[in-house]
């Protein structure tokens, strides 16, 4: 070990810090040498035994560097006999030496071990209480990290940045930011508030609460944030959804001179992907390449991912094909990018290229097949996975389950649901939610209402209750879906996903009242007016014919996409001067132009509902020439309603 065991042992023999004498000098150099050896060999278990069964005392530096051993080994039946040898010969054991015991104690995931030789220290210092706290905020019991902390200042022990050091972390494990802000509060009293550490900690936990004024306010006060910090706040604004500003701090981190992370640039990459800014992710890229970090696998996986993300396979294929930079990571990232695009075909060929697979690999080819739903291809993919691989997880499941959904296969579904029963994944929420789709979908109302009462029940979340309403609202059961929403209401919020669904509702049984209560709800309390939702406004206030009540009195700004759907759903109704007359008020009463979709959109419902004058006149005052997929809905419309004469001309148009 590069230390000659004479000069150790003497050392450890005749320090006159030795409180008991050994009675046999020569038999306890003897020993020491010997456990040095063991050490030396590594053989820590032997060395301890040794001293185990020595009748007397060693030096105390001994026991501090086994503890330091055991601790890192995490050999907790030696740390117990090293702590029963201190305490059995030593009568007065010194304080640093029981804290080392702690430490190891808790390194070993035996946090009662910890706590009872805590407990039982006739004296205790400020390291005894900041190993105890440190042993709980590492042993995930930040509840007890906490209360000792409240001990130990009811002691009357100062803390310092070690203690606040875990206890921040604590903070952060409960997710209570008012607990951080008092400690927070505390840093700044006993004088830390300069600590780069403590800091960056306290930003951490800010931003882990949702709180990222505050976060950002403390970040701001730091004088001289380091890379940690930098990669801190980036990170907690990614989580919190807030990906420009992510992008904004890296960029400001780069100004002031602080060279990144490599994790800080993956943040910095996903947060571009989350707002699809190509540019800002070019810019990333460039100063990757200028700072040597494009041979990274986490940047170089992260920027496959941000180009997937923002439309440029081309790009992230050029990444990927770099040398020394195909893992499992990227492999699995240019797959998802090619399944989730819908080049499916490519995606499979890559798959198969594929050196090793994981979970997350087939998880990524199978979720391409589902969202573009290619049922047949996804079916077979599942028997290639269950006959290839063990590997499955909630996500395969979820999967699996909206296949059996989109073939309508409730019998595979049951099968799929004995599997979850059989393998403990009755409990996972994401799997309960997907088995309720299922039934939904299969329009099998009694397993629906079985998963719904009993599986997930403790558990269920705003999903669960848009599934079941989803259900409802497919099957016409639209008194029943309304009924569920009030019992919703009770148990937890609804999202515009839920309020779409229930305007769909009210429309399909033309409940104007009920829409526009529903309407004024989300108004009221601030929820946002999507294209989703306004999409299903829309269809309810056409279908009961009501449109500028929508327009006039609530404030919907319609565009081109807006008229699209009315005149979609007039024509769906056979509304013919109603749709006349929101074509009108596009460039009349909201200055909108008309594009080539709504004159199509027109043609259709003179088409379909047999006005062939108003169809003729339409057509021929049209500001440009009709389009061959025109021209052939008129011909065809002709045909069907026996205009010869007109059905001429729209023939003789096309064959010029």
């Amino acid at each position: 070990m590069g230390v000659k065991a004479g000069s150790v042992i003497n050392r450890l023999l005749y320090d006159k810090a030795h409180l008991t004498k050994p009675s046999h000098p020569s038999e306890a150099k003897a020993k020491a040498a010997a456990i040095l050896s063991h050490l030396s060999s590594g053989h820590l278990r032997k060395a301890v035994s040794l001293l185990f069964s020595s009748p007397f005392p060693f030096h105390f530096s001994l026991y501090s560097h086994l503890f330091h051993l055991c601790s890192s080994s995490r050999s907790l039946l030696e740390t117990r006999k090293l702590e029963s040898h201190l305490v059995t010969f030593s009568p007065t054991p010194p304080i640093f030496l029981l804290n080392r015991a702690i430490e190891s104690y808790a390194k070993c995931g035996s946090l009662g071990d910890a706590r009872e030789l805590f407990d039982e220290m006739p004296q205790r210092d400020g390291g005894s209480w900041n190993a105890m706290i440190k042993a709980y905020s590492q042993g995930s019991r930040p509840e007890e990290a906490l209360g000792t902390f409240l001990e130990m200042n009811k002691a009357g022990f100062l803390p310092n940045e070690v203690t606040f050091a875990s206890v921040i972390g604590s903070c952060g494990a409960v997710l209570e930011v008012w607990v951080a802000r008092q400690v927070h509060g505390l840093v700044v009293k006993y004088g830390f508030g300069g600590n780069v550490i403590l800091g960056s900690s306290i930003v951490d936990v800010y931003g882990k609460c949702g709180e990222m004024g505050d976060a950002r306010r403390v970040f701001e006060e730091i004088e001289e944030p380091n890379e940690v910090s930098w990669n801190i706040v980036v990170r907690r604004y990614l989580e919190m959804g807030e990906g420009m500003q992510a992008v904004m701090m890296f960029f400001r981190m780069l100004v002031a001179g602080v060279r990144p992370l490599s994790h800080t640039f993956s943040n910095a990459l996903v947060a571009c992907s989350s707002c699809f800014a190509l540019v800002e992710g070019k810019r990333v890229h460039g100063v990757a390449v200028k700072m040597g970090f494009e041979d990274d696998e986490v940047v170089s996986s992260s920027l496959i991912d941000m180009y997937v993300k923002c439309g440029k396979l081309g790009d992230a294929h050029a990444i990927f094909d770099q040398p020394h930079l195909k893992n499992m990571i990227s492999w699995t990232s240019i797959v998802s990018g090619y399944a989730m695009s819908g080049q499916t075909l490519k995606a499979r060929t890559l798959f198969d290229e594929m050196p090793e697979r994981n979970v997350i690999s087939w998880n990524a080819m199978l979720a391409g097949y589902t969202r573009y739903f290619q049922w047949e291809e996804a079916l077979n993919f599942i028997f290639l996975m269950r006959n290839t691989t063990t590997d499955i997880d909630q996500v395969t499941l979820g999967l699996i389950l909206n296949v059996c959904a989109g073939l309508s296969d409730v019998e595979m579904g049951k099968q799929v649901h004995g599997f979850i029963y059989r393998h403990g994944y009755c409990s996972n929420l994401f799997v309960g939610n997907g088995l309720l789709y299922m039934y939904g979908q299969c329009r099998n109302m009694r397993n629906s209402k079985t998963v719904w009462f009993h599986q997930i029940s403790p558990s269920r979340d705003t999903v669960s209750w848009n599934s079941l309403l989803t259900c409802y609202a497919q099957h016409h059961l639209s008194e029943l879906a309304m009924t569920i929403f009030y019992e919703m209401q009770c148990e937890t919020t609804p999202n515009e996903i839920t309020f779409a669904t229930l305007l769909s509702v009210c429309a399909n049984i033309f409940a104007l009242e009920q829409g526009k209560q529903i309407h004024g709800f989300m108004i009221r309390n601030g929820y946002i007016i999507d294209t989703v939702v306004r999409g299903a406004l829309v269809d309810l206030y056409t279908k009961c014919r009501s449109i500028k009540y929508a327009f006039k009195d609530e404030g919907i700004k319609p565009d081109h996409i807006t008229f699209r759907g009315i005149l979609y759903a007039c024509t769906c109704e056979g509304l013919v001067e109603l749709g006349k007359q929101y074509f009108e008020s596009m460039s009349t009463d909201y200055g909108i132009v008309p594009r080539l979709e709504h004159y199509e959109c027109m043609i259709d419902l003179y088409s379909q509902c047999g006005y062939m004058d108003e169809l003729e006149s339409f057509v021929r005052n049209m500001p440009f020439d009709p389009t061959v997929p025109m021209l052939t809905s008129v011909v065809d419309a002709c045909k069907r309603h026996g205009c010869l004469r007109f059905g001429k001309w729209a023939v003789q148009r096309l064959n010029n």
